[in-house]
């Protein structure tokens, strides 16, 4: 069961500046929702490589941030890429990890999924992308301050 938004942002991407942005803003929520450094490293690797497909492969669009809270003990996030770019025309094969459509490694789609929890990704050939992401924070709770 998935708990509401507590609230959503909307960041352009647009450029290799709007890349640089995203990232910040991504890591800055992470670290403030209490996602340990490897975590954070490993979402704000994803929100890379998403938000760069969004503007090579998409012609630009914008990422969603959604904090999640869930019965105010497990806090979370959720990204979604959103182009209307020309679409993924074969998803299993996009997913396939060495295949590329340009000159990168062929690890974008495939490495992202790896690096987050839930992952989504819904495309229509003349119509865009959108990937979804979710990651929620994991390890060990800090511990509480004040009173037991």
């Amino acid at each position: 069961m998935h708990a509401p938004p507590v609230s959503a942002t909307h960041l352009p991407i647009g450029s290799d500046a709007d890349l640089a942005q995203v990232r910040q803003h991504v890591r800055r929520i992470a670290a403030d929702l209490g996602f340990g450094l490897v975590q954070q490293t490993k979402l704000v690797t994803a929100v890379s490589e998403l938000a760069r497909n969004t503007l090579v492969h998409g012609g630009g669009g914008h990422m969603e941030i959604i904090r999640l809270e869930e019965c105010g003990v497990r806090r979370g996030l959720r990204l979604s890429f959103v182009d209307a770019g020309p679409g993924i025309r074969d998803i299993d094969l996009a997913m396939t990890d060495g295949y590329t459509s340009g000159d990168g490694l062929g690890l974008g789609l495939s490495g992202a999924r790896r690096l987050v929890q839930e992952f989504a990704l819904d495309s229509h050939p003349g119509r865009g992308t959108t990937v979804t992401i979710t990651d929620w924070v994991s390890g060990v709770p800090s511990p509480r301050t004040g009173t037991p």
